[in-house]
């Protein structure tokens, strides 16, 4: 059998060291990287091209879940965490297996075995991992993309409004346009109701930007933003708009 090739990422040193030490003594496995958090992963998994990742779930900057969603499909994952209230989240994006620290190194070596199942066998969506990312009922607060080697994180609240771009979504961001592959029914399901509006099937827009609404032509209208953007704005959207904007 061909070794596994394996990039442990963990912002705890500790949790590594066990990690490795764990998985030195398995003939079938590489340790073929270490990151001590999400922004390295991604560019470790990009150059290094693992067939599995042990990632923990609770990290600065980029959490587990977001940093499979910029990697896309593909990777087969173990989660290993400190925290029991991720595990649903883990299985609904297809994790292998979900380890609770601390555990022993038998059980690793049963999560290895999984893994060893269903490598090439795993595929996730963006917009599952989005959605595992947040809590039950809770909506999405940032948003991550990359861009190459840059990774970008959103807040929410700096969206001006999102367009829908065939396979992709341009995020309006502080007179900056950064494109990400998502369809935009699925972030409009992940955003406050009550703060971004779908106003045109191709447009999202957040609804403190909106300044005014203006004529357009005959019998439509559009969003004037408060940067003097405009955006069309179906009849669907118009009765959405002006139900928040009286609110």
């Amino acid at each position: 059998m061909s070794k596994l090739r394996v990039v442990i990422v963990d912002d705890e040193s500790l949790a590594r060291k066990v990690l490795r030490e764990f998985l030195e003594s398995h003939e079938l496995i590489e340790i073929a990287g270490e990151c001590a958090n999400g922004f390295e992963a991604v560019k470790a998994v990009s150059e290094i091209k693992p067939d599995l990742l042990l990632l923990d779930v609770q990290m600065p900057k980029l959490d587990g879940f977001e940093v499979l969603e910029l990697l896309g499909p593909g990777i087969a994952v173990i989660f290993v965490t400190a925290f029991d209230a991720y595990a649903m989240r883990a299985f609904e994006v297809h994790a292998v297996d979900y380890l609770l620290k601390p555990f022993t190194k038998e059980r690793l070596e049963t999560a290895i075995e999984r893994a060893r199942l269903r490598i090439g066998l795993t595929t996730v969506r963006g917009e599952e991992l989005s959605t595992a990312a947040r809590g039950p009922k809770q909506h999405l607060e940032r948003i991550v993309t990359r861009d190459g080697s840059k990774v970008h994180i959103i807040p929410v609240e700096k969206l001006d409004y999102v367009e829908a771009q065939e396979d992709y979504i341009a995020l309006r961001v502080e007179s900056r346009t950064i494109l990400k592959q998502q369809t935009i029914s699925s972030l409009e399901a992940a955003l406050d109701p009550r703060k971004y509006v779908r106003i045109h099937r191709s447009f999202l827009v957040n609804l403190e930007r909106v300044a005014r609404l203006e004529p357009y032509g005959k019998n439509s209208k559009v969003a004037v933003l408060l940067s003097g953007e405009k955006l069309p704005v179906s009849r669907t959207g118009l009765e959405r708009l002006e139900t928040l904007l009286q609110r």
